[in-house]
């Protein structure tokens, strides 16, 4: 008799909850925006005798992994 009534409940409420009239319309102002083309671009190169040096690792984000793996006195397993 309980489970019987605890549905008749939880489907009177699914009903009046579905039953609410809510309006979900929002008018939105637009806005509109020209375009305008533009002809002449100027390109400037800057040529420069620079050199760079990239550091290349053997794994990548070693640096992160390694400090990610730290232990604490705490992490380890005790002795019984």
């Amino acid at each position: 008799m309980k489970s019987i009534l605890t549905i008749v409940f939880i489907i009177t409420l699914g009903v009046f909850a579905q039953a609410q009239n809510t309006s979900t319309d929002v008018k939105v102002n637009t806005i509109e925006m020209s375009v305008v083309v533009v002809a002449d671009v100027e390109e400037a190169t800057v040529i420069e005798n620079t050199m760079e040096v990239a550091r290349l690792y053997r794994r990548s984000n070693s640096q992160v992994k390694k400090a990610l793996a730290f232990t604490t006195k705490r992490n380890r397993a005790k002795m019984a």
